[in-house]
């Protein structure tokens, strides 16, 4: 798509919004062929196959926005129905993120909003801060909804509504749930 038509981005992480942790007991999703590799990571029987469709039925692009990068390509998507999907490839560490930790900033946020290149975009993931909000509304031009996830539960019902609202609805620049 161009120009004004593009859909609004959403960058995806997944520890934390598809597999949830720090709770005691999780659910557990079976019943599929696992993807080649998937038995390295013992807790993708977290991930709850419905997030496919709801993640599917959000008027957005979807780009994985994670440390999995091209992973979650090759065990994410076939566990719940996503196709390949973007990947956000993350620069090597610099003194610019340790001075950005300092001053509580998440190592994402200037790689995501370098990424959109002044599209639209909402971001999911667990470590989301005040200070991100701060720097993205300085920094990127277009709109932004930067929505934090309780990794504890990950992604829920109400974090699908509130996705859908902003992707849909008329909003301000810069969204703080």
């Amino acid at each position: 798509m161009t120009g004004s038509a593009q859909l609004l981005l959403l960058f995806l992480d997944v520890d934390g919004p598809l597999i949830p942790f720090g709770a005691a007991q999780y659910p557990t999703y079976r019943g599929f062929a696992e993807p080649r590799g998937a038995g390295s990571h013992p807790l993708l029987t977290r991930v709850n196959p419905e997030h496919g469709s709801r993640l599917m039925a959000l008027a957005c692009e979807l780009v994985w926005a994670t440390t999995w990068m091209a992973d979650a390509n090759e065990c994410i998507c076939p566990r719940i129905g996503l196709p390949r999907l973007p990947v956000v490839t993350w620069p090597e560490p610099s003194s610019v993120d340790e001075r950005d930790e300092r001053d509580a900033m998440h190592w994402k946020t200037r790689t995501l909003v370098a990424w959109a290149a002044g599209r639209a975009f909402a971001w999911v993931d667990d470590e989301i801060t005040n200070a991100d909000r701060a720097w993205v509304s300085v920094n990127h031009p277009g709109r932004a909804l930067l929505h934090r996830v309780d990794a504890r539960l990950g992604l829920t019902g109400a974090d699908y509504l509130v996705l859908d609202e902003w992707l849909r609805g008329p909003h301000d620049r810069l969204a703080i749930p």
